[in-house]
């Protein structure tokens, strides 16, 4: 266990804890001065992803083979960290089509720290290996710890145990020579330097992990096959809104006319990828489903098949 002392003297070394003298007086700035500060600070955070993207790609590719193997991508996190990783989870099944359970994210304390803070749920790395118990982890399974620090055991303590199971591991950090990447398969550190406030890492920081959670989740979901070209195809038509966007895809893809269209996700249940193949092959609903079956969901190997098919 970390004493009060031990703690402060890391926190002292890392770049997202640094105080900013600088900045001392931003309380008595006018406002707008205040978000022009803002915002500048936010413009460094692209380019600290630029020098961390072969990490970023090749941790990818590596969760993208696990997943076609049937694995899951699984983040942990805490506080901040713990939220993306929810959020970025929690958005996969409505933009790909994806089982809630096949993305999944983890916060130190459960599903009520999401809105309340409890109390030392981050420090403490045997909850992320039960957490990760709960969910019967295999070495087809991505753990992705997220932690801006670095050394939150939450994240660390998921990372380590997921690594004894064979799994792939990889860690997301704001810091250089963290703990946590140093205890990962892939470590991503995206140093975007210290904060606006000090220590306020939900600010650059955060906006940091999004984005890379983003990559990780969206590339991934492109390698298997989620997408044709730059069209969600994979989407799941759960409202008015995504109904309509689910028609305006199949249209873009394939130029049909609008009964054609309907005619199509009526007899596929609203399927894109599935309307799309019988539009441009003329297959019916079944050999549609049959050929991207066989393809594994990739919509252009199954439009190849179906061309290749007397």
């Amino acid at each position: 266990m970390t004493t009060p002392s031990e703690l402060r003297a890391q926190l002292d070394t890392l770049t997202t804890e640094a105080f900013r003298p600088e900045l001392a007086d931003i309380d008595q700035l006018p406002t707008l001065e205040i978000a022009r500060l803002m915002n500048g600070e936010d413009t460094s955070v692209p380019t600290a992803i630029a020098a961390g993207l072969p990490q970023i790609a090749t941790a990818i590719d590596a969760a993208a083979e696990r997943m076609g193997r049937g694995g899951r991508l699984i983040y942990a996190g805490a506080g901040t960290a713990g939220r993306l990783g929810v959020l970025d989870a929690s958005e996969c099944p409505p933009t790909f089509n994806t089982d809630p359970c096949e993305v999944v994210g983890l916060i130190a304390g459960g599903p009520a720290a999401m809105v309340t803070a409890v109390e030392g749920a981050e420090d403490r790395k045997d909850l992320a290996a039960a957490d990760l118990d709960r969910l019967t982890l295999t070495a087809d399974d991505t753990v992705v710890g997220v932690s801006a620090s670095g050394r939150t055991p939450y994240a660390i303590g998921a990372v380590e145990h997921a690594r004894t199971l064979g799994a792939l591991t990889i860690g997301l950090s704001c810091n250089a020579g963290s703990a946590l990447g140093a205890a990962a398969e892939h470590g991503i550190e995206v140093v975007v330097g210290p904060e606006l406030i000090t220590g306020s890492t939900r600010l650059k920081a955060g906006t940091a992990q999004k984005l890379v959670l983003n990559m990780l989740s969206t590339i991934t979901m492109i390698r298997l096959g989620k997408t044709y070209g730059n069209l969600m195809v994979d989407v799941r038509a759960s409202n008015e809104k995504l109904r309509a966007r689910s028609h305006r895809i199949v249209a873009l893809a394939t130029g049909a006319s609008d009964s054609e269209i309907e005619a199509a996700l009526t007899a596929t249940n609203g399927e894109v990828k599935n309307a799309i193949l019988t539009l441009l092959t003329q297959v019916d609903a079944p050999t549609a489903a049959q050929l991207l079956d066989d393809s594994h969901g990739h919509l252009r190997a199954a439009l190849r098949s179906a061309q290749k098919t007397p």
